[in-house]
């Protein structure tokens, strides 16, 4: 599938625009609709390969949760993305979808402190479980003594 037809079908699916940069599509999705948008991706537009996950944090304008999708057959990437709410850290899992999201979300929420609902076992991953606070955020305080890391 090539990504004019992709961006064409994610339009009239979920009426919002992708934007297009040679194979890569770029879309926000609500936050509401990720779980489906990842299906969609993966089914519709034969996005089988779960490349990353991460997170961003904009501060004041809230935490932002990216995820990589390709389909390695075709020339096709999509980047999706999706902006929680300011104070909001809840998002849909991608697990049930992609089954090496797992992993990633679980770093996700070990470094940014996003709950994915409905992960299998979404616990720390990196950190012990007695760390406080979520290191890759912009309210954490970088001064705060902590044990060393093992």
């Amino acid at each position: 599938m090539t990504p004019a037809v992709a961006a064409s079908q994610i339009q009239e699916r979920f009426g919002i625009a992708a934007s297009v940069t040679g194979a890569e599509l770029g879309v926000v999705v609500p936050t509401e609709r990720w779980q489906e948008f990842g299906e969609f991706a993966k089914r519709t537009l034969g996005c089988t390969y779960f490349n990353w996950l991460t997170a961003v944090d904009w501060k004041e304008q809230g935490l932002e949760v990216l995820a990589r999708v390709e389909d390695l057959g075709a020339p096709l990437v999509v980047t999706m993305r999706t902006r929680l709410q300011p104070g909001a850290t809840r998002c849909a899992t991608l697990t049930t979808v992609f089954r090496g999201a797992g992993w990633m979300e679980r770093e996700c929420y070990d470094m940014f402190g996003v709950v994915f609902d409905g992960h299998p076992d979404l616990r720390r991953i990196l950190l012990g479980d007695d760390w406080e606070g979520y290191p890759l955020r912009k309210d954490y305080a970088v001064d705060t003594p902590h044990a060393p890391y093992r």
